[in-house]
């Protein structure tokens, strides 16, 4: 199995992102790529300084924007992962942050819609996002069973926990991860920790430029890093032994050795 991540920058223009996600699209296909990973709501720059808001740029799942990455999909044979701002007919203030999974056929076989709102570090994420009330569920695949969350959300770990319980082998983690104090640290921590915690590949797929901090990610199972990236956009690919997880739950055997009938919530 081998996946790419496309560490990109956004823009206010939907058009020439588009544009750019299918030419990556077809790069990662070229270097032999099953999965491609695109970062959360790439669809449109819409930060507090960028004009734009969400709901300015949102479309429905069945819109021009998925309907151009499913038939990129379906024509390169390879599953897309993209982050974008999903339409609610009867909110004309807000969208919903959704990433949709996209299969090598072209169809849209999972939308997650982004539960954990980013209201932290003097953001208000809620103020122009509708909280998604979407269960966690694995998406099954020839390769493995998949989970799926959002750059914040990172920062719950019964989230990735519920994965790993369903026998997730991989986490995809698209984000808009910003930049500041000790917040690239906390990035690379983080997504070490789920995968160290929970024996699973994660995979996390950050936007450049404007207020991002990049350094997309690739970790194992055992909390190494498998490929990295910088500040500027590009493309990491990782070739993925899928017998890892196996040869690493064998002697670290930390979620089957949960006592959950000790916990108390």
């Amino acid at each position: 199995m081998r996946v790419a991540i496309a560490q990109l920058s956004t823009s206010v223009d939907k058009t020439a992102n588009l544009e750019k996600a299918i030419q990556y699209i077809a790069k990662a296909k070229g270097l032999g790529a099953d999965f491609v990973v695109i970062p959360e709501f790439y669809m449109a720059l819409a930060t507090p300084k960028s004009g734009v808001l969400p709901v300015d740029a949102a479309e429905p799942l069945d819109g021009p924007f998925v309907t151009a990455l499913k038939e990129a999909a379906r024509e390169n044979e390879i599953y897309v992962i993209c982050g974008l701002y999903e339409s609610k007919p009867d909110d004309q203030k807000r969208a919903y942050n959704t990433t949709v999974f996209i299969d090598r056929s072209g169809q849209l076989v999972h939308s997650y819609r982004k539960t954990h709102l980013y209201d932290a570090f003097n953001y208000q994420e809620s103020e122009t996002i509708i909280p998604g009330d979407n269960q966690y569920k694995v998406v099954e695949t020839e390769f493995g069973k998949i989970g799926l969350m959002v750059c914040y959300e990172l920062r719950f770990p019964e989230i990735a926990r519920q994965f790993a319980l369903q026998g997730a082998d991989i986490l995809f983690v698209p984000a808009g991860w910003v930049a500041g104090p000790m917040k690239e640290d906390h990035w690379q921590t983080l997504i070490r920790a789920r995968a160290i915690e929970n024996t699973m590949f994660v995979f996390g797929a950050n936007l450049v430029g404007d207020i991002f901090s990049g350094r997309s990610i690739i970790v194992d199972p055992m909390g190494v890093i498998l490929a990295s990236a910088g500040e500027e956009e590009t493309l990491i690919v990782s070739d993925i032994d899928l017998d890892r997880i196996r040869r690493v739950r064998e002697k670290l055997p930390s979620v089957r050795h949960r006592k959950p009938e000790f916990y108390r919530f």
